[in-house]
């Protein structure tokens, strides 16, 4: 059966009231037990800003009692005898239990506060990222209906190029389309966390290089050299390929150099590195870069802010961990993505 939390909080509190009362007991006759009082409802107000009403409360009163039997004169007694301390033990009593109301109405208040602002910045997130993905789906959209007519219309008087170029862009635009829907439904399966990695044995190798043929076909600013030493790896090739795709697709969005990809392995950890030629991240906006819809301040349009959110997300599905970075031998950023793999040398067996 499990304990409530107020119970264990009530527990907490009650022990951290002893290890207060001790010390004030034994240098009592030093401190006075006025000092004592004002330590004990400092205590209290410490212990109220992070437990809840119930537990705080019924701390508040058995401090106020501990007060009174362990140092309001005569001890060991719940009688006072001196009015003077009746009315001090009152108005510790009545003190103690405003000032937990108080502290926990304060704290209700900056909890309000800051969820307002959190649903205000998701909004503010949200009209961004519906904003921008309703141009990248325009786009691809116009796109597909207007070569689509064209064929319709003007197909008899069109050359054999001219309709192979438009069939190309139907074909362009609707892979756009399909990722970013992707992009999207991945978003949603992140989030419900029912994403559930396939494990089985891989050759990251061919996972990036078939990545690259398929989706960047004709693209002369990637490169990428395979490491003939990588074994096999134990990891999700699916996901691998939308990692691939979404860092790769926002290096080329967002810069003009060359992107260069390099990948290792050393004891069972598989590391890949992205990185590109452009005008790297200012360091305060490197950790938000993988934020959800997070884009960077006077960027050129383009990209929903999907991809770096969902890059991190498939990598710690994976059970990694991904870091920006600035380079330090040239501008550029790099992306560095580090994921524990079981390893098997069976594939450079076979080579040999």
């Amino acid at each position: 059966m499990q304990t409530k939390p107020w119970i264990k909080q009530l527990g907490t509190g009650v022990v951290l009231l002893l290890l207060v009362c001790l010390p004030c007991f034994i240098f009592r006759d030093v401190l006075g037990y006025r000092v004592v009082a004002l330590l004990l409802l400092m205590t209290v107000s410490i212990m109220a800003m992070t437990f809840e009403i119930i537990p705080i409360l019924i701390i508040a009163a058995l401090s106020a009692l501990v007060w009174n039997f362990f140092f309001i004169p005569p001890v060991f007694t719940f009688h006072i005898t001196s009015p003077e301390d009746i009315l001090l033990f009152s108005m510790y009593f009545v003190i103690a239990l405003v000032n937990v109301v108080f502290t926990r109405r304060i704290r209700k208040i900056q909890i309000q506060n800051q969820e307002q602002a959190e649903k205000e910045r998701t909004l503010t997130l949200y009209s961004t990222f519906f904003n921008s993905l309703s141009h990248e789906l325009r786009t691809p959209i116009a796109t597909i209906i207007g070569s689509a007519e064209t064929l319709q219309q003007l197909k008899e008087k069109l050359a054999p190029q001219e309709q192979t170029d438009l069939l190309q862009q139907i074909e362009s635009a609707g892979l756009q389309l399909h990722l970013q829907v992707n992009n999207i439904l991945n978003v949603s399966r992140l989030e419900s966390g029912l994403l559930a990695p396939k494990m089985e044995w891989c050759d990251i190798n061919d996972i990036i290089h078939g990545t690259l043929q398929h989706h960047f076909p004709d693209q002369n600013r990637i490169h990428f050299t395979p490491n003939e030493q990588l074994p096999l790896c134990q990891t999700d090739a699916g996901l691998w390929d939308q990692i691939v795709l979404n860092v790769v697709k926002n290096a080329l969005l967002y810069t003009q150099g060359n992107v260069y990809i390099e990948v290792a392995i050393s004891d069972d950890l598989l590391e890949i590195s992205i990185t590109d030629e452009g005008s790297g991240v200012p360091e305060a906006h490197l950790e938000t870069l993988f934020e959800k819809f997070y884009r960077l301040p006077h960027t050129q349009t383009g990209g929903t802010g999907l991809g770096l959110s969902i890059v991190k997300g498939y990598i710690e599905a994976l059970q990694g961990s991904v870091k920006a970075q600035n380079r330090s031998d040239r501008s550029g950023l790099q992306l560095l993505m580090q994921i524990p793999v079981k390893t098997n040398y069976l594939n450079q067996l076979k080579n040999e």
